[in-house]
């Protein structure tokens, strides 16, 4: 991987991890356009440290607040609070995805990375935002957020784990049915993520530590440097977008794209499952 390679895959990490239209995916589909190798899923994972700092950056006191209080909470057994509600709403979230990433860890650096799940994955979950935009009653703020909240929300964010479905697009989703408004939403999607966007990242690079001390750590630092930087504009831009616009540009975007892959692949302009990593292969692609 090239310098310049490594800089494209930290502008697309550090755009799509926030908007709805899946990182995972485009890592996966802008190589194959691109005629390059298919960076890897621990590849994906590890740069994503990058925009998990850049939310630190613009979160970090309510995420701080947020685990005081639940800390507090585990001893007063009190979660009245609003930030406690969202320190338990963060933290009952993670659990399904990491028990399900854990289930699941082998088909999601393989078989589903296959460009017709991408495709397929954009557009269904296109159309479901668009459901969710349409019929969400979109009345309720985030300090009306409840643990049982956060487990519903949390159950969406599962779904993220299929590439193309977007972790940010799964629970804006989940949070517009559960009759949050486009700011609440966006805010409570972008809280949640950390700790299983962290979880991942930190777990791919101590399953692949050598992968990380390869030809490919230059690389990696310089993806995961450039997410941050890119990923810090991302989130502030996308918060106001959302506010006053909604999701529809990117319910249209995910559509479009994933019918333009499923016509490539299908005229064999593009394989499929080009450079993905089989099962028993290195699934850091070293070489």
């Amino acid at each position: 991987m090239t310098i310049l390679q490594a800089i494209v895959y930290g502008v697309v990490q550090g755009i799509t991890e926030f908007l709805p239209i899946s990182s995972t995916a485009h890592l996966r589909v802008v190589p194959a356009l691109l005629g390059w190798e298919d960076p890897g899923a621990a590849f994906t994972a590890i740069i994503q440290i990058g925009t998990v700092l850049a939310m630190l950056v613009v979160f970090g006191a309510d995420l701080w607040r947020a685990f005081l209080a639940w800390g507090k909470s585990l001893a007063t057994r009190d979660v009245s609070s609003y930030d406690a509600k969202i320190g338990w709403g963060v933290f009952i979230a993670t659990i399904p995805i990491v028990v399900m990433g854990l289930l699941l860890h082998k088909q999601i650096e393989t078989v589903f990375r296959s460009l017709y799940v991408i495709s397929g994955s954009l557009i269904f979950m296109g159309l479901l935002m668009g459901v969710a935009e349409k019929l969400g009653k979109k009345s309720r703020e985030i300090e009306a957020v409840t643990i049982k909240d956060g487990l519903v929300v949390g159950l969406w964010q599962c779904i993220a784990l299929i590439p193309g479905m977007s972790r940010s697009g799964s629970t804006i989703t989940g949070a517009y049915f559960a009759g949050f408004d486009r700011k609440a939403a966006a805010r409570f999607s972008f809280l949640m993520s950390v700790p299983s966007i962290t979880a991942a990242g930190l777990y791919q690079a101590y399953k692949e530590r050598e992968f990380l001390t390869g030809p490919l750590q230059t690389p990696i630092l310089v993806a995961t440097i450039v997410s941050f930087f890119v990923g810090w504009a991302a989130i502030k831009w996308l918060l106001g977008f959302i506010q006053q616009r909604g999701v529809g540009v990117f319910i249209g975007y995910r559509v479009v794209l994933g019918v333009v892959l499923i016509a490539l692949c299908a005229s064999g302009k593009l394989d499929p499952n080009a450079g993905i990593v089989r099962e028993g292969d290195n699934v850091s692609q070293t070489k």
